[in-house]
């Protein structure tokens, strides 16, 4: 009863509430359709895009099928982050969102079927998964789409579905359980800029409480492949020069690119554990350094059910390593591969602890913070 009347409540709250378009920084937006709700229930939303529709991804989606009620804003916010990260994967990728960060993302290793990529994604934190937002870079096939349909997810997003798929999604008979899933087909969004060289005319927006707001330019890597990071080197005053002992072997800088463009979308402070082509754990939203590290091996330690371990895993961080103490409780737990983004008075004693263990450790030269 509660429920019906809540719903109820935010359905008179939103009708009318939002107009037909709008104009912001001299960009005329349409809307497109208004929102289950916003960030939570009894906050309205509605969703628009740039009228010109030049270059449209998120504002082109179009729904395959939806539940109940739609689409909320932080399905759409969702997809926008596995999004930025996909944008990234040059193979077939799986992005399983959750509260708009990951839970989990692999890529396609080998030959692997897409069901297996998908089955990684999702397995580097179950329990985080359910009910969440999964995205693909590529075509789902009915496989996946079974497999995706056996356990509970809000909504799934690609750039194409087989029409076995879709069918697959709309069996309410043979999948009860999950019947209210969102199906939503997005333009390939590999055109979506991602380098600093390519440059975009999009401004992020952010609005404080009085109407205030500041403008900034989206996050653009300069990091192209694993030849642009740097094998860490620090000059200390005192010290002298310190150069990290061992370089990364192919895959441990394979897995470095990954959990890099993973953690552009983590909110900081964020640390991303991956090994072959699979976030192991995630660690996002601390206030400190090593309590994003130590989040993340608690939760390889408490959650993570498959058969990989930590070790010889890689490690990215979103920012650097003020003490020494986030890389020691990585490396005694067997990370041997971290990329951060270097620059810390303290980048000697980090490049220190990594040589005390013979593991590796290369600068992004660039910090990649998400305060979303």
């Amino acid at each position: 009863m509660v429920e019906k009347d809540l719903k109820q409540m935010y359905r008179t709250r939103t009708e009318g509430q939002f107009p037909d378009s709008v104009d912001i920084i001299g960009r005329k937006y349409v809307k497109v359709e208004n929102l289950r709700y916003g960030t939570n229930p009894h906050q309205p939303a509605a969703f628009y895009r740039p009228a010109d529709g030049q270059r449209l991804v998120l504002g082109a989606y179009e729904v395959l099928k939806t539940g109940k009620s739609g689409l909320s804003q932080t399905n759409i916010e969702d997809m926008h982050h596995a999004v930025g990260i996909l944008k990234y994967m040059r193979v077939p990728s799986c992005a399983v969102m959750k509260h708009c960060n990951p839970s989990g993302v692999a890529m396609r290793i080998g030959q692997m079927p897409l069901v297996d990529v998908y089955r990684r994604a999702r397995d580097a934190d179950a329990q985080a998964a359910f009910g969440s937002v999964v995205v693909f870079n590529v075509e789902v096939d009915g496989q996946t789409a079974a497999e995706i349909m056996e356990t509970i997810v809000e909504g799934v997003a690609a750039p194409g579905f087989t029409q076995d798929a879709v069918d697959t999604f709309k069996d309410a008979a043979r999948f009860k359980k999950n019947r209210e899933i969102r199906v939503i087909r997005l333009p390939d969004f590999s055109v979506l800029p991602k380098f600093i060289d390519e440059g975009t005319s999009v401004l992020e927006i952010k609005v404080f409480d009085d109407g205030s707001l500041v403008l900034a330019q989206p996050y653009l890597s300069h990091v192209k492949s694993g030849a642009d990071l740097v094998l860490a080197y620090n000059e200390h005053k005192t010290k002298g020069r310190i150069e990290i002992h061992r370089p990364p072997t192919p895959l441990e800088l394979d897995d470095l690119l990954f959990a890099w463009y993973v953690n552009i979308h983590v909110r900081s402070n964020g640390v991303v554990i991956a090994k072959n082509g699979q976030t192991i754990c995630v660690g996002t939203g601390e206030q400190d350094r090593v309590g994003a590290v130590q989040q993340a091996l608690v939760k390889a330690r408490e959650k993570y059910k498959g058969s990989e371990t930590l070790d010889g895993a890689a490690m990215s961080s979103d920012g650097f390593f003020p003490f020494r103490d986030a890389v020691d409780a990585a490396t005694s737990q067997g990370v041997r591969a971290i990329v951060q983004p270097g620059g810390s008075v303290n980048d000697f004693e980090a490049i220190e602890a990594c040589n005390e263990v013979g593991a590796t450790m290369m600068f992004a030269m660039e910090r990649c913070f998400s305060h979303h």
